[in-house]
């Protein structure tokens, strides 16, 4: 999608009463959510199907649906993302991440950062506690009210 293209886009959303557009072309996929006065665009390649070989397979016994649903709630304080963006665990490619496993965080202290829209925006621990869990990984995309740590 050419550059002209996205920016109409922006501008459409931004002075609409649409509060999100999602288009899916050849050249990839652009999500367009509007939230608190800013728009927000995300860019994802579209994936490449390729053609699998057609295989017999012997029935499988379904599985419980039970324990996924268990191992996916974290157990203690879950510190979510506030926004849409790349998250970074350190301040920069070569620095200390600002938190690991086992951690001692005070509410308030900066534990990773998210850029958004070429802004980078510290994150804040909104309780203190030890990092039992760092659910995020370095570098790579986050949605809003994705869970980021687990503190204890």
């Amino acid at each position: 999608m050419d550059l002209r293209k996205l920016k109409t886009l922006i501008d459409l959303v931004s002075e609409s009463n649409v509060s999100e557009l999602e288009i899916t072309e050849a050249e990839g996929k652009v999500r367009i959510v509007k939230g608190g006065g800013a728009v927000v665009q995300q860019v994802v390649a579209a994936p490449v199907l390729a053609a699998q070989p057609a295989v017999a397979a012997a029935p499988v016994a379904p599985v419980a649906a039970a324990a996924p649903a268990a191992a996916a709630a974290p157990a203690g304080h879950v510190i979510k993302s506030p926004m849409v963006g790349t998250f970074y665990r350190a301040s920069s490619p070569g620095a200390k991440a600002f938190v690991e496993v086992g951690s001692q965080i005070k509410e308030g202290e900066t534990i990773c950062i998210i850029e958004a829209m070429k802004i980078l925006n510290e994150i804040e621990a909104d309780k203190s506690g030890t990092v039992t869990q760092i659910l995020g990984e370095n570098g790579q995309a986050v949605e809003y009210g994705q869970p980021l740590f687990v503190i204890e």
